[in-house]
């Protein structure tokens, strides 16, 4: 009985890991095998190098500059989006008055509308999205200077991305407009799920709005936040920052590297200048600081899981 019960299992498990391991674990084995070579990608001769492309890495200024921005990204954007999620969620289920005869804990007055427009930016392409902003940002015709004139701020005018110390956090902005809705949507339906009476209960005790989300609301969400902070610090490691650098910023990538991330720096050996080998060798620090953040996280939101 236990054998019938085990070859049922592994014959519906076997396809799916055998598609993962072949189209997910199969070209990260390849990668890490390249790494190893000098391979141009275009070319099919190719001979093992050892670790010079590891040690080249190592002394590559732009490689550091790269990873820094990379991490910077990873951190920020979870915590701002998150952050503005959770407040926003917060006040589209539970910031509205008390109405005579309703519940004690209710939302504002048009909060589906609200979430409707928090939602909004997810039907946009993230290519759209960023040459939208791209143009917005525009020193001379972009929306916000033109904004800042139309108030009289005439001597404020920022170039915006092209100023170095400035286009990295315009590009994070961007990032941060385009995901908050999502987890406005997503935290407003685990704020939906929470019983009323936990709600009440807390009031009843005396307990304020800002105590009731730090001592209810986020204890009881908090697998979801933990799962977005996740998700959020991979986006923001992969494809997301890769497409809104590579459409924004000039270079893309500058000014002076300013804006450039390793998933972009990957992009531009093994397609702009030809050595696919190093590029690989990026990917693999790639992988690794991606799985290294996942860890983290997951170890330090560790806690106690709470139901109701």
């Amino acid at each position: 009985m236990q054998h019938g019960k085990y070859r049922f299992i592994v014959g519906f498990l076997a396809l799916p890991l055998g598609l993962y391991a072949l189209f997910v674990v199969w070209p990260f084995i390849q990668s890490i095998y390249y790494s190893f070579t000098d391979w141009t990608g275009l070319s099919p001769e190719f001979r093992m190098v050892g670790l010079d492309n590891y040690r080249r890495m190592l002394d590559d200024d732009v490689f550091w500059k790269s990873l820094r921005h990379s991490l910077l990204f990873a951190i920020v954007l979870p915590l701002v989006t998150i952050c503005l999620a959770l407040f926003f969620a917060f006040m589209i289920n539970a910031g509205g008055r008390r109405r005579k005869g309703g519940p004690v804990v209710s939302g504002v007055r048009g909060s589906s509308f609200y979430k409707i427009v928090y939602f909004f930016p997810q039907v946009l392409s993230i290519a759209i999205v960023a040459l939208l902003f791209a143009f917005a940002y525009n020193p001379d015709s972009g929306a916000i200077n033109s904004f800042l004139r139309g108030i009289g701020l005439d001597g404020v005018q920022p170039l915006w991305l092209g100023d170095p110390d400035l286009a990295l956090w315009c590009v994070m902005a961007v990032l941060v407009w385009s995901t908050v809705g999502f987890f406005v949507v997503l935290f407003s339906a685990g704020m939906a799920a929470i019983p009323a009476d936990l709600y009440e209960a807390a009031l009843l005790d005396g307990a304020g709005r800002a105590a009731t989300f730090f001592r209810v609301t986020l204890p009881l969400l908090w697998d979801t936040v933990q799962s977005g902070w996740v998700y959020l610090g991979i986006l923001a490691l992969g494809a997301e920052s890769f497409a809104v650098v590579q459409i924004m910023t000039t270079g893309p990538g500058g000014p002076d590297y300013s804006t450039t991330v390793m998933v972009l720096y990957v992009y531009q050996k093994a397609f702009r200048d030809g050595q696919a080998a190093y590029a690989t060798t990026i990917g693999v620090a790639l992988l690794v600081v991606t799985l290294a953040f996942a860890a983290v996280v997951m170890r330090l939101g560790r806690r106690e899981r709470l139901e109701y």
